[in-house]
């Protein structure tokens, strides 16, 4: 883990921000964004993977997260990383891959490999069949 004012702020916005929340695994939420953050090679990617599913899945905005100190090029990745359900799911994956952003594909692709693995996971059902189907279509799509 690379340790930086804005690294360390990232880990404090995401570990209070998903602090309540557990995973489709049944695990602490929070395991998933560290789990993303420390394969990444730089403060930025990190900071991106640490506060990903922040503004999707929480009450925080990219206002506040700009307010505490995290970087507008962050946020701006953040954006691009942020589903918004109006949007068809493989549409937001060709976004991604359009953008040409490699920290932001990086991180997508580390985190739908972590949520492709189904050593997670206890069961796995026909929902969850249909959610690794569509990971894998979107892996191969930003491998292209």
């Amino acid at each position: 883990m690379i340790y930086t004012k804005i690294t360390k702020q990232a880990m404090k916005i995401a570990f209070a921000a998903h602090k309540n929340q557990i995973d489709k695994a049944g695990m602490p939420y929070i395991f998933h964004p560290f789990h993303l953050a420390i394969q990444m090679p730089d403060e930025i990617s990190m900071s991106v993977a640490l506060l990903h599913d922040v503004a999707e899945d929480t009450e925080v905005t990219f206002e506040e997260m700009a307010a505490q100190g995290i970087p507008v090029e962050v946020i701006d990745m953040l954006r691009l990383l942020t589903h918004n359900d109006a949007v068809p799911y493989m549409d937001y994956i060709r976004r991604i891959k359009e953008c040409g952003n490699k920290a932001v594909i990086s991180v997508k692709l580390a985190d739908l490999a972590h949520n492709s693995d189904i050593s997670r996971f206890d069961a796995i059902d026909d929902k969850a069949r249909a959610r690794l189907e569509c990971y894998r279509s979107a892996m191969e799509l930003l491998n292209e």
